[in-house]
C-alpha cells in the first residue's frame, strides 16, 4: 500500500494575539429601559395614568397593567396605590411619595 501524496495547501493562518486584541466600537451612552421609564412617571407627584405610559413605552394597556402588577408589586416589591381623579382618569403613583 503506497502513501498518496497530500495537496499542497496554502500557508497556514495562525489567528492569534492579534486577532483577540481588537478593540471593540464604543459603546453608546446607557439607554434608559422601558422598566426605568415607567417608574420615573409613577414617581411624579401626580403620577401617571395608563394613557401616559403606554405613549411613553409603546405597550398594550393590559401589558402596562401586568408590568405594574407583576413587575413593580411583586417583582421590585414597589407599592403602587391606583386613584380616580375627579376627571375620572385613574392614575397610578408610588405610595411613598403621595401623603
Amino acid at each position: 500500500m503506497t502513501k498518496k501524496p497530500t495537496k499542497p495547501t496554502g500557508p497556514r493562518i495562525v489567528r492569534g494575539k492579534a486577532a483577540k486584541t481588537r478593540k471593540a466600537a464604543p459603546t453608546p451612552a446607557k439607554q434608559t429601559s422601558k422598566q426605568d421609564q415607567v417608574l420615573v412617571l409613577l414617581r411624579r407627584q401626580q403620577g401617571a395614568s395608563i394613557e401616559e405610559i403606554v405613549a411613553a413605552t409603546d405597550w398594550q394597556p393590559h401589558s402596562v397593567r401586568g408590568f405594574m402588577s407583576g413587575a413593580v408589586k411583586k417583582r421590585l416589591g414597589i407599592e403602587v396605590v391606583s386613584e380616580k381623579g375627579e376627571d375620572g382618569v385613574r392614575r397610578y403613583h408610588v405610595a411613598a411619595l403621595k401623603s
